[in-house]
């Protein structure tokens, strides 16, 4: 990767490969997950601990088999699944499959045929078509390397016997490592079956060992979000150019156009509609919401009907009630716009509570920090905002009433009174507009 992070915290799709691998691993309700870390563990742990997690420490990196050795100690489960966290696309009904081929004699296996199976480990079988080895790539013979079929490394095993192998592993091979994959035939030695398991799409056990394949893994996992989403009820202009980066609920009847990103978690109701170059983050679009092109939706909440954008940022703790407006270049944090309230453009609302039906005037501005403390401004219902007014919080502005153009409001205004809080104009005849000074 050449880079300073460890490999399997780069991310895909907002989360980090081991975070993927994790969250696959979770849905299958485990007794305990055990997460072997070596190259910059404190960094993996730091950045990944849960309680449900348990950071076994790979000193030396010897191998896969070496490094499964070292959780040996700590398991109690009777099976145990083996993942890796440089794959992050495994599917759980993929898992899920492999799992139910374990029993007391009998492990899984799953593999994977490949058009160029080049640095894979092929799978061995009998005339029977029974698995009996694995050999690795630099080990096999040119015969051998024929075999399209491929290891991917990810193995569900008795537990009883896990133990018992890991002790008989030799690193006599072209790697000098102990691989996992030797125990395969220790495991037909054994008289055990294995049986396989094949993903449905080959790219869910691609590894990333560079930052192309870390690339083509994002493209994927999107274009696979966005089948899911489509399948649902969506519309995407351009599956090609859009990002989901969190998870996503969505109604029928969407339409999303493209370079639209999606994180946290978003939830978007029936009918709803995201212009271009949006980005919705951990917010709820409720029916028929309308985004406009290029805004930026954080932490809010929109009701039925109501709309932003072009160029809206809501910010967290925003909430839209239904049919309420928001227009271009507006900027809300922690406000609340009642039913019908309209903010059309070029105004910023912090810590505000707007009423039904409220306009707000071009140019407006709420006055909420005074340098040490955020301060908030209420206006009521069916008020009327003049244009390029400063409204300095904390500040009441009543049902029905109305600011002047160009006012600075510091004090309340009581209900359906007009409010003028500017200096009075002065014309002064005869003025002489400045000339530029010559410079010597």
């Amino acid at each position: 990767m050449r880079s300073a992070l460890p490999k399997v915290l780069h991310p895909v799709a907002g989360n980090s490969m081991l975070g993927h691998v994790i969250h696959s691993a979770r849905q299958l309700d485990p007794q305990r997950i055990h997460v072997v870390i070596g190259h910059g563990a404190d960094v993996v742990r730091e950045r990944l601990a849960a309680d449900d997690l348990n950071f076994v420490l790979q000193d030396k990196q010897l191998g896969t088999g070496h490094a499964v050795a070292q959780a040996v100690p700590f398991i109690t489960a009777d099976t145990v699944l083996i993942l890796y966290g440089d794959v992050p696309l495994i599917e759980v009904p993929t898992l899920q499959r492999l799992l139910k081929l374990v029993a007391p004699l009998q492990m899984g296996l799953l593999t994977v045929e490949l058009d160029d199976p080049t640095g894979y480990g092929r799978i061995v079988r009998n005339a029977d078509g029974r698995v009996t080895a694995i050999v690795e790539h630099k080990d096999a013979s040119e015969a051998e390397r024929t075999i399209t079929e491929g290891n991917t490394g990810i193995l569900a095993v008795p537990a009883s016997h896990l133990g018992d192998w890991m002790s008989r592993l030799s690193n006599n091979n072209a790697q000098g490592e102990y691989y996992l994959t030797d125990v395969i035939a220790m495991a037909v030695s054994d008289g055990l079956v294995v049986d396989t398991e094949q993903p449905h799409d080959a790219m869910e056990v691609q590894g990333a060992n560079d930052r192309i394949q870390l690339a083509e893994l994002e493209r994927h996992y999107q274009l696979r979000e966005g089948r899911r989403l489509m399948a649902q009820g969506v519309t995407l202009r351009d599956p090609a150019r859009f990002d989901v980066r969190g998870e996503v609920t969505v109604g029928r009847d969407v339409l999303i156009d493209i370079n639209v990103i999606l994180e946290g978690r978003v939830v978007i109701e029936d009918d709803v509609v995201i212009g271009p170059n949006c980005v919705i983050k951990d917010s709820t679009l409720r029916k028929g919401v309308v985004i406009k092109a290029n805004s930026h939706i954080d932490g809010a909440v929109l009701g039925e009907g109501s709309d932003a954008g072009p160029f809206a940022r809501l910010r967290p703790g925003t909430v839209l009630e239904a049919r309420a407006h928001v227009g271009n270049f507006v900027e809300l944090k922690n406000a609340h716009l009642g039913e019908g309230a309209k903010a059309g453009h070029l105004t910023y609302l912090g810590d505000a509570e707007v009423g039904a039906r409220t306009n707000i005037g071009a140019g407006t501005i709420t006055c909420n920090y005074d340098g040490v403390n955020k301060w908030k401004t209420v206006l009521g219902e069916d008020v009327f905002i003049g244009s390029n007014n400063s409204l300095v919080a904390p500040v009441d502005i009543l049902d029905g009433a109305t600011t002047a153009a160009g006012s600075t409001i510091t004090s309340t205004v009581d209900k359906s009174q007009l409010a003028v809080g500017r200096a009075r104009q002065k014309n002064i005849d005869g003025w002489k507009r400045p000339v530029k000074v010559q410079k010597s």
